[in-house]
C-alpha cells in the first residue's frame, strides 16, 4: 500500500468523493476542506512524495481550511433569509382571510383561507373575528390555526 501510484488514485478518488459530497450538501462547507486536503495530497503523490508526507499534508490542509471556512459558512447561514419554518411552522406569520366568522371565546372555531388552503381557525385572544377580516397566523395547533386580526 506504500506504492506512490496507488496513492495517486486513492487521493484523487478521495478528493472527488469529498467534492461531490460538498456539492450534495450545498452551503455547508463541511466536506470541502477534506477535499482540498485530498487534492493537495494527490498533487504530492504525483510528484513522488512519500505517503507519510502526503498524509501530513492532507491533515494539515484539511485542518487549516476547515478552520478558515467554518466562520464563513456560519456568516453565510446567518445572512440567508428565513424560509418561514419547517413543516406546520411554515404557516406561522402568513396572512389570510376569514371565510366563516370566528366566534368570541376560547376554543371557538371558524374557517380561514391562508394562501389556497382552508383551515379551521381559533382566535388568538378569544375575540370574535368577522367574515372578510384579514388575519395573520400566530401558530398551528394540530389541524387548526390560531390567528389574530390584522385590522385594528
Amino acid at each position: 500500500m506504500d506504492s506512490p501510484e496507488v496513492w495517486q488514485w486513492i487521493w484523487l478518488a478521495t478528493a472527488l468523493v469529498f467534492g461531490l459530497g460538498e456539492m450534495a450538501t450545498a452551503g455547508s462547507f463541511f466536506l470541502l476542506p477534506f477535499g482540498l486536503g485530498a487534492a493537495v495530497a494527490a498533487a504530492l503523490a504525483f510528484v513522488d512524495v512519500s505517503v507519510g508526507w502526503e498524509w501530513t499534508a492532507f491533515l494539515a490542509i484539511s485542518a487549516v481550511s476547515f478552520a478558515a471556512l467554518r466562520p464563513i459558512s456560519k456568516r453565510l447561514d446567518a445572512s440567508l433569509p428565513s424560509l418561514g419554518g419547517v413543516g406546520a411552522d411554515r404557516w406561522t406569520g402568513r396572512s389570510g382571510v376569514v371565510l366563516d366568522a370566528i366566534p368570541q371565546g376560547p376554543g371557538e372555531l371558524g374557517q380561514v383561507r391562508v394562501d389556497r388552503e382552508e383551515w379551521r381557525a381559533a382566535s388568538h385572544d378569544g375575540v370574535a373575528i368577522a367574515v372578510g377580516t384579514q388575519i395573520e397566523v400566530v401558530r398551528v395547533e394540530g389541524t387548526r390555526v390560531v390567528v389574530k386580526s390584522q385590522e385594528g
